[in-house]
């Protein structure tokens, strides 16, 4: 039984911890009995948490991306530039990731529910990335060539970020590509 309701002191410093460990190690390697060897605690308390090892990972990615947007949120409130926030949003995204190890990645995107997490923030991340576009072009800083194809462009490029196809191609992290991305959009857009 997983709890719903507000999460004890522990439950959250446990989250913390399995946060940790996933992005230093991966995930679909452990059993729960490691996961409680690991954070010294009993299976029941990780149970607490969520009710299965596959739930806690989802949990665990989520909480990870939860975390990454709302700091990455917090760099670009009040920015008023949108050459700046789409630098400063693109930027926070490549730091955010490149504290993901490779074997976190790859466990994210080898487990459905997990991908699917990492999906619907890169979707939500195209669509922020996009505002900026369009708010770039209404202030004059970025030209109006395209900018609506060039918005939808970059969302078809953080989802292939995300899916793994840039890095495979393009032998790059996704940090990496979330620079490229970066500096290609604002060379391209630049009035």
């Amino acid at each position: 039984m997983s709890s719903t309701g507000p999460r004890t002191r522990r439950q959250r410093a446990l989250l913390a911890e399995l946060e940790e460990l996933f992005l230093a190690e991966g995930f679909l390697s452990f059993t729960l009995d490691d996961l409680a060897a690991k954070l010294r605690c009993s299976k029941t308390t990780l149970y607490a948490l969520a009710a299965s090892k596959e739930q806690l990972a989802v949990k665990v990615v989520a909480h990870f991306f939860r975390g990454a947007t709302e700091r990455i949120e917090a760099r670009v409130a009040g920015i008023t530039d949108a050459a700046v926030a789409v630098r400063t949003y693109l930027a926070g995204a490549s730091e955010e990731l490149d504290r993901a190890s490779a074997a976190f990645l790859a466990d994210v995107a080898a487990f459905e529910p997990t991908r699917a997490v990492y999906a619907f923030n890169s979707e939500a991340a195209a669509r922020r990335i996009r505002q900026f576009i369009a708010d770039g072009v209404e202030q004059g800083v970025f030209r109006d060539a395209h900018a609506d194809a060039i918005a939808e462009m970059t969302g078809i490029l953080v989802e292939a970020i995300q899916s793994g196809v840039v890095g495979s191609r393009a032998h790059t992290t996704d940090a990496e590509a979330f620079e490229a991305l970066a500096e290609l959009l604002l060379n391209g857009l630049r009035v």
